[in-house]
């Protein structure tokens, strides 16, 4: 990577735990109250902006950390340990951030890159709750027949994860037959965002409405212009999106081992043992213990090894030697990774209270959230389709971008968030 922006020297991932260690443990303090009072993690997200969460992929050429890939979701497999909202709330920001690294153009990355350096972060306005996969939002030429002039924005938006908390929108819409991307300030007249997400889990993120009335946007804030058959070519940012939910499952099986591990520390009572006892020296509790312990290992370790690849990719496309292999091969790793996580997670967040009869399904310790929130995770993503594509894939040569493509060739649905950035 001569020459890169990438280059720079590295950052040791101890340097960065140490960095924010503080914030975790502030978040990892106050999650339960957060989870018991519906309160959005407003504080939460400012300290994480404070100490530079948002610029940690930057390059430090760039004035940011310079974070691997590797070292990103290790550390958001700690802040999901600490309260599973948060990962997800700045997934969309970081998907910006690496949109804008693999562009690989310096103006872009000049002009939005020091905008994150300056703690601004974005959300995301992608997906839409409809009848069909299509898009309806649209952004059309303020004066037909002379871009130049600028563009208005219309539509809504829902699953706007993090939107609340941003400061820019990262959204994508129509314009005639192209997609396009844009990016505009949440402040911006005719935008409306409202916390109106109502599932059962991951209640902090702010996955709600964002409503576009007639929004002005500038000619330079359009990012990208594609046609429909150019919406999935040759990116990582697929598999890099789906790790996001993947840290965040891994965080949750480390809170489930940390949560079970301080009950169990603190009972005097054991299940047939007359009088004071101690479960700690029950070797059935043990046992459980032990699962558990590996369960949050093994979901951190694939999460980890998925990393790597997409690392690999990052280098290939920076070094320019990348070819359909990489790509490939990332997203077999990410989507191999999403079958066995979330069943291991899954199983943590059930089998925890195994080791506390009743008291531990008491609402002061709002153990549940551990369930809620890999159950609600888990249905972000489409695990049994992806599991299919893996067996197409394996069998019959066919990679997960053709069997996508194939499929999408005689309509207009975009993929997920990875195709708007």
């Amino acid at each position: 990577m001569k020459g890169s922006i990438m280059s720079s020297t590295a950052v040791s991932y101890e340097t960065l735990q140490q960095r924010f260690a503080e914030s975790f443990q502030r978040i990892a303090e106050t999650a339960v109250h957060r989870e018991q009072q519906r309160e959005l993690a407003f504080e939460a997200v400012r300290w994480l902006r404070e100490a530079g969460f948002g610029a940690l992929r930057v390059p430090q050429a760039l004035g940011g950390l310079g974070a691997s890939i590797p070292q990103l979701f290790r550390l958001l497999i700690e802040l999901g340990a600490a309260d599973s909202n948060l990962p997800q709330i700045f997934r969309a920001h970081f998907g910006f951030v690496e949109g804008r690294l693999s562009s690989r153009d310096p103006l872009s990355q000049a002009h939005w890159l020091g905008k994150v350096v300056d703690r601004q972060l974005w959300g995301a306005a992608m997906a839409e709750r409809s009848g069909t996969t299509g898009i309806t939002v649209a952004l059309s030429p303020l004066e037909p027949g002379n871009e130049q002039a600028g563009w208005r924005l219309d539509g809504e938006k829902y699953y706007s994860t993090g939107t609340v908390y941003a400061d820019w929108i990262a959204a994508v819409a129509l314009a005639g037959d192209d997609f396009v991307s844009v990016a505009l300030p949440v402040t911006a007249e005719g935008v409306t965002v409202v916390d109106d997400w109502d599932g059962f889990g991951q209640r902090l993120t702010g996955s709600g409405t964002t409503r576009f009335d007639a929004v002005r946007v500038p000619n330079e804030h359009v990012i990208r212009r594609y046609k429909p058959d150019e919406v999935r070519a040759e990116s990582y940012l697929t598999a890099y999106y789906q790790l996001f939910h993947l840290a965040t499952l891994a965080g949750i099986a480390k809170a489930v081992l940390r949560d079970a591990t301080a009950f169990v520390k603190g009972r005097t009572r054991a299940f047939g043992f007359p009088g004071e006892a101690s479960p700690k020296d029950d070797p059935l509790v043990q046992r459980v213990i032990g699962r558990l312990s590996s369960l949050a290992w093994s979901a951190q370790t694939q999460v980890l090894a998925a990393a790597e690849q997409v690392q690999q990719v990052f280098d290939a496309e920076q070094g320019g030697y990348a070819e359909e292999h990489h790509y490939t091969e990332a997203e077999v790793a990410a989507f191999q990774a999403q079958q066995i996580i979330i069943g291991q997670v899954l199983e943590a967040t059930t089998l925890l209270f195994e080791v506390g009869g009743a008291s531990a399904t008491s609402e002061t310790r709002r153990f549940d959230r551990h369930w809620r929130n890999a159950r609600t995770l888990a249905s972000h993503n489409p695990a049994i389709y992806r599991e299919r594509v893996l067996g197409n894939y394996h069998l019959n040569g066919v990679t997960p971008d053709q069997a996508w493509l194939a499929q999408q060739s005689a309509g207009n649905g975009v993929r997920d968030e990875a195709s708007a950035v």
